[in-house]
This record gives structure tokens, sequence and C-alpha cells, in this order.
């Protein structure tokens, strides 16, 4: 493809194949052609990027939008060569490029009456009337679009340039009295980024209230603090090679207010998300066993937002030579209160075990611990055992309190239930827990699963209505203890095609 004059702008985009992709491209598109004050033309380049992002592969692409002047052009990016595409209707003109890695459908379409209206005659209008709120609404819309903090400098720089600036550069600062850093540079002319960025390494950010002039040359360029709840998270600075229109400064000034918001929210979120994930790998097992004499694989996978603690835990530990303790639990509910519970468990149970308290007593006294803890208690699911190596197999002493049945797989494809259900922990203080023994023999494998594999729902229907679990368990004969935890979370995704919305633990042993 051959473009006779050089792009005014660009603006792009990444998407994710998938449903949402067609209408995420959509309004992509309504976005960028709200920009340019090119909406005569957006239904059209909508249905041209419907057409376009329909024929994507099953990969992730890109789609970037280009003001040529006279038109503009829209690019879907892809790294797979398996779609076709046709001639897109409507289109001035379309074609396929390629490179080694990448093949790139383009089509373009003409702008009525020439070229998009300049950037100054949109400000001066869209300050008499609905565009100027429009413009921040929809800037609004994309800032809270996004919790990813880095993310949020580029979409400022986006909605800036080529509206309000010929270039938009965002700093940031990891805190209130950290150094600012260049977090992203955009310029409506692509070639020029290079030396602007060279050009602007020398400049000082102002830490002042207020809009301030920032010396750059060649440049009129104005810098916009980025303050949020007190504290100034970074530097928003504009340049042009003329004037700026006093509205284009109200404009700049109430967008900063907004983009300082978002990057706080983004942070906020960020640090979140970092710590439950931190508490969450707290609460399972530092490190894997050594278990010699017995093949054994955990599946752990919490579900939710990331900044959501999940309420599933696991355990497996030796408390002397040949004797481990297992257990596989489930705390009612999600957040820091489930945590609390969860870690009360796991250390309640290692602690008691290695002072030498047998399965049933450890599972009493950790009733009474989780009941002592009042109003913050939560009510616990728990398989608990221990495992005996012995001649022929394994010894297992476990306590099922209130939790999905144990299963055991024989080589001949039988399957049985191990232990009978008993109270959940954290309800009743009269409770009382007796362990029940079971052999496994050669080959023989043990399945705890939580309640995230049983109830996985699928419509109206249960993963374990019917014996479904047991079921899935009898076609595992001969695997391994790694292969029996995949082959069940597999049937596990499978079964529906909505995202988990339970936490997921899997404890498979097996005797060798």
């Amino acid at each position: 493809m051959t473009v006779n004059n050089s792009p005014r702008a660009v603006l792009a985009a990444s998407f994710t194949p998938g449903e949402t992709a067609v209408p995420d491209a959509k309004r992509f598109t309504r976005e960028v052609m709200t920009a340019w004050a090119a909406m005569s033309v957006n239904a059209e380049a909508e249905r041209l990027a419907a057409e376009l992002v329909a024929g994507a592969p099953d990969e992730p692409f890109e789609v970037v939008w280009i003001h040529q002047g006279d038109s503009v052009q829209i690019e879907v990016r892809e790294k797979s060569e398996q779609a076709e595409f046709g001639s897109p209707a409507g289109a001035a003109s379309w074609g396929v490029t390629f490179t080694p890695s990448l093949r790139n459908r383009w089509a373009r379409l003409k702008l009525p009456g020439g070229e998009v209206q300049s950037a100054d005659e949109w400000i001066a209008e869209a300050a008499r009337g609905p565009g100027w709120l429009g413009f921040l609404a929809d800037a609004s819309e994309l800032l809270a679009g996004t919790l990813n903090p880095d993310m949020v400098p580029a979409i400022i720089a986006q909605v800036v340039v080529p509206r309000l600036a010929s270039w938009c550069a965002v700093y940031t600062a990891a805190h209130a009295t950290g150094p600012l850093r260049l977090a992203y540079l955009w310029h409506a002319d692509e070639t020029q980024i290079d030396g602007l960025r060279e050009r602007l390494a020398d400049a000082q950010m102002p830490s002042e209230d207020g809009p301030v002039v920032l010396h750059v040359d060649g440049w009129q360029s104005l810098a916009f603090p980025l303050t949020a709840r007190g504290r100034q998270l970074g530097v928003m600075c504009l340049g042009r090679h003329d004037r700026f229109p006093d509205e284009a400064m109200q404009l700049a000034e109430d967008l900063s207010r907004r983009a300082a918001l978002a990057m706080d929210n983004a942070r906020l979120y960020a640090q979140q998300a970092a710590a439950n994930r931190a508490l969450q790998r707290s609460l399972l097992p530092p490190d894997e066993p050594t278990t010699p004499g017995l093949d054994f694989h955990v599946i752990y996978e919490p579900a939710g937002e990331t900044n959501e603690v999940g309420g599933d835990f696991y355990d497996l530990f030796p408390v002397s030579e040949g004797v481990w303790r297992f257990a596989i639990g489930d705390v009612c509910g999600t957040g820091p209160e489930a945590a609390a519970v969860t870690g009360l468990a796991r250390h309640t149970l290692r602690l008691l075990a290695r002072e030498g308290y047998g399965v049933a007593a450890v599972v009493g006294r950790l009733n009474h611990a989780i009941l002592e803890e009042g109003e913050r208690a939560r009510f616990l699911t728990l398989l608990h055992g221990e495992i005996t190596r012995v001649e022929g197999g394994l010894t297992i002493h476990l306590v099922s309190a209130g939790h999905p049945e144990a299963l055991r797989l024989r080589p001949s494809g039988a399957v049985d239930v191990v232990g009978s259900p008993q109270s959940l922990l954290g309800v009743f203080p009269e409770a009382e827990f007796r362990a029940e023994s079971a052999h496994l023999g050669p080959g023989d494998v043990l399945l705890g699963v939580t309640d995230g594999v049983t109830e996985r729902r699928s419509g109206t229907r249960l993963l374990d209505d019917d014996g479904g679990l047991s079921r899935l368990l009898a076609e595992c004969v001969d695997l391994s203890a790694r292969a029996v935890a995949e082959r069940i979370r597999r049937a596990v995704q499978d079964f529906s095609p909505e995202p988990m919305s339970d936490d997921l633990a899997i404890l498979v042993l097996r005797a060798p």
C-alpha cells in the first residue's frame, strides 16, 4: 500500500478474540471518530470495523485508525494468516499487506468535504455547545475502562492528541515525594516521537499547582499537574506550535483532574490486588513437600477478581518418617474474613499434628478454635487425614467434616466413597469427630476436591449430579496423580462455557 500524504493522527488499540471483540472495536471506532470530529462517517466506520474484526482469527489482534487528511483508514493487524478477507462494502479502497510475521488488512473511507475539521474549529464549537461535555464524558469512560495503572498514561495521551495538542507527554511518580519519569509520549506524527523524547529529557517538570509553561524548544508547552485526593501523581504535558486557545486550556485542566482520579483508582486497585495475592500465597503451603513412596498432585485455582482472596485451601506435610498429613478445605465466602479463618485452619492443623494429636483430635480442636473467633468466625468444610506407608500400600486415617466425599479409585475401575460425612466446623460446639480408616493398595487413587468441582454448574445441572465425579474418576485408571488431577480440572472447565464462579482445589494421592 502506498500513501502519498503522511498521517496526521494515529490511534490504536489491542483486542482479544471472543464475543466482545466486535462491540469493543465499534466502541473504539466511535471514540476515534468523535475525537477527530468525523462523526459524519461514524456509521460507515463502525460497520467497516465490525466487518474486518469479525473476520479476524482466534488470536489477539490490533485495530489501528489513521487520519490521512481527506480520508480515514482502518487497519486490522494480525499475526495469523488463517482468516479470509473479501472486499468490504462501502470502502473507497482496501487491501491486504504482509510482512514475515504480520498480516495487515486495511480499508479506507473518504471524508465528505475534504479534511477533518481542524482542532481549533472543533474546540471553539465545543465550547459553545454540547461537544465539550461529550468529549469529557467519552474521555472519562475511556479512563474508567481500565484498572491497569500502566495503561492510564497511554489513554490520557491518545485522548488529548490531536484534539487539544500536537503531542502529549505523561509523567508519573511512584509516590508523592518520588522523582517523575516519562511514562508515555504520543505525537500526532509518529516520526517525531524520538526527537521529541530527546528534547524533553532536559525539561524541568513543575511541582506547583495549576498550569505551568514548560520550556521545550520549538513548542508552546503547558504542564498540568495530575493531583488526586491531595496527592500529586504526575504531570500531563501538552505541546503545540502556536498558542493554546483559552478553551483548550480549560478542557485540558478539566481532563487532568479526571485523569488523575482514574490513575489514583488504578493504583489503589493494583496495590490491593498485589496485597491480596501475597496474602493468598501466605495461606498455601510454602513449598512442595518431599514424599518418597507417595505419588501426589494438587491443583488450586482461585476464582473471581484479582483483588479477592479465595476461601479454598490445601496442605500436605510430613509429621514423621513415612507419615504425612493432608488437608483440603473450603471456608465460607471470600475476602479478608475468609482468609483469617483459612490461615487459622492451616496453621492449627500443622501445629497440632506435629504435637502428636490424632486426626480426630486435631479436627475437634480446630472446631473450637474457629468458634472462639466469635462474630469473625466462618464455617469451614474440611477433609483431613493421615497417610502412613505400610507393606503393600498406604493406610489412610481421615475425617470428612461437612466436605464433599473423598473417592477411591481401584485399578479395576471401581470407585467407592471413603469416609462418612460428619459435622462441618465452626457451627456446633458440641460436635465430636471420629477418624475412619481406609487402605490404598498398589495403584489405588484417593481424590479429594472442593465444591468448586462438584458444584460446577451448566444451566440447571451440576457436574456431580448422578455421580458425575465418580464417572470421571473411573476413566482415570493407570494414570499418575498429576494426570488424574489434570483430567478432573479439564472436565470442570469443559463442563460449562461460563467462567469459574467458585474456587477450585483438587488433591490426588496414589499408592505406588
